[in-house]
């Protein structure tokens, strides 16, 4: 590993690198075909100028190699290290998606337990199917209204490690900002020797602020995988995993496990932003996250005079990201859904999620004052056009149920669709997961219940959307017809 008291944070080495070979003159004879933009579709050069494509290049002698970095890769992976609070920190090219799923490889063999809260990233239950083992679910707490998810809490941690695991996945923070007792949940976990690993997707800017949550790192989280591009300025798809100094996990194993799970050919691209992402935050990121926490705070003040209008806190205590803005339109008689179309088809505000009653937006540093006001003119208009207030039960959640087959089973499973009707009591293919609270009902693998179909239904009937399974009408169901033991 480079000395880190050798490396400068003004530095970045391989942006650097990548641009003098963009520039450099020379005949190439290597991929892509394109050949730094001479053949690029004239569309598509119309589109992105040409310039980019000099810069879009393979594993050239000097841009270093991905998978064994010794040179500016390797810089500025270091770099990033230093920058985000870890011991070591890997660049991904295929999303956090990957980094979890390299993760979940490392850590565990088919057969283990991986204990995981119920409203985890598809990719996560992706990871169970490539590596075979059996997901273990805590259930999130959810907020007053049991529209949103909160974290998971350290006693429903500490009751699942009542049971052999090989590891332990958190999301923290969650879509809507949430982040879970972190530094007590590693304690636990760290007590029965495990590894904790943390989908830190939404928190890559947290280390550069001291008025945003402590990173999972610096709580003693041994992995942590960041997408650098959904809140800070790298390019999507473009994301880090960083590692604690005194990790748990078999780095070897998880350096294997990035290779399996990456594309040979990564964009450089890619790589190249999240090295001027980390300089950028490395050397502005404080004045940054200041700059953004407080058009965060502005907007939510502007939108908290609006009558009908509530702005979503989470509970008294609990970490939580303030450039996560969750509006609450139901007051409005606007679904969270209704309203999100009619902002963006019809005003050019457009949220990041919406859900039965809610508008979650990112505020981030590409941000302007002007958004924000754009934002709240939006709402304000949405409450001049306002209807009846929307008036929808709580659900509480079906009872979680026991696996009959590993998702990887299911995934290798013979499935068919039938009747939803036909489907209770038989064995879920796909994953289903209703919005609100976004907590998957059914998992590939696990009975289907009559409890879990009603539940559903009522989704349905209140106007929320059903996702993941193949048809989102829920008129039909795939189940697993049978079941072919792999390991």
């Amino acid at each position: 590993m480079s000395q880190f008291d050798q490396l400068d944070a003004r530095q970045t080495p391989l942006l650097d690198a990548l641009r003098a070979a963009a520039t450099r003159p020379h005949a190439p004879f290597y991929t892509p075909g394109h050949k730094r933009g001479q053949g690029i579709s004239p569309r598509l050069a119309a589109l992105f100028g040409t310039e980019v494509f000099r810069a879009d290049l393979p594993e050239l002698p000097d841009l270093d190699n991905l998978f064994a970095p010794e040179g500016v890769i390797r810089a500025a992976q270091d770099l990033a290290a230093i920058a985000f609070g870890a011991g070591e920190t890997w660049f991904l090219a295929n999303g956090s998606t990957c980094g979890i799923q390299a993760a979940v490889l490392a850590t565990c063999a088919p057969g283990d337990a991986l204990i995981l809260p119920r409203n985890a990233h598809r990719c996560a239950i992706a990871a169970l199917i490539l590596s075979g083992a059996m997901p273990m679910f805590v259930t999130p707490e959810l907020d007053s209204q049991g529209q949103i998810p909160l974290g998971v809490s350290p006693a429903a941690i500490a009751q699942a490690l009542e049971h052999p695991a090989a590891a332990v996945l958190l999301v923290s923070p969650t879509y809507h900002g949430v982040s879970s007792d972190l530094e007590a949940i590693a304690s636990l976990v760290h007590s029965y020797n495990l590894p904790l690993i943390v989908d830190e997707a939404h928190g890559a800017h947290f280390a550069f602020h001291p008025q945003l949550p402590q990173t999972a790192i610096a709580a003693g989280a041994d992995l942590a995988v960041q997408s650098i591009h959904k809140t800070l300025g790298a390019m999507t798809q473009a994301a880090m995993v960083h590692s604690h100094a005194h990790s748990r996990i078999d780095r070897d194993r998880l350096v294997d496990s990035l290779a399996l799970v990456q594309s040979s050919s990564p964009s450089y691209l890619l790589l190249a932003s999240l090295d001027a992402a980390r300089h950028q935050m490395a050397i502005d990121g404080e004045m940054l996250m200041a700059q953004t926490l407080d058009l965060a705070d502005w907007a939510r003040l502007e939108l908290a005079k609006i009558d009908g209008v509530r702005v979503w806190t989470p509970p008294t205590g609990t970490p939580w990201d303030r450039t996560r803005l969750t509006v609450d339109v139901s007051g409005l008689g606007w679904t969270g859904f209704a309203a999100d179309e009619h902002l963006h088809q019809t005003l050019g505000v457009t949220a990041e999620l919406p859900s039965l009653h809610h508008l979650t937006l990112i505020i981030s540093l590409g941000n302007t004052r002007e958004d924000l006001r754009h934002l709240v003119q939006g709402i304000q208009a949405l409450a001049q056009a306002k209807r009846s207030p929307l008036s929808l039960p709580n659900l509480p959640l079906p009872p979680l149920q026991v696996p009959i087959l590993s998702p990887r089973q299911a995934f290798f499973s013979r499935r068919r669709t039938v009747p939803v009707s036909d489907a209770i009591g038989q064995v879920c293919a796909e994953l289903i997961c209703p919005y609100p609270p976004g907590i998957p009902v059914l998992m590939p693998g696990e009975p289907i219940t009559i409890e879990a179909i009603a539940y559903l239904t009522q989704i349905c009937t209140m106007g929320g959307t059903i996702t993941g399974c193949a048809d989102p009408t829920l008129q039909t169901l795939s189940i697993v017809e049978e079941a072919i033991a792999r390991p």
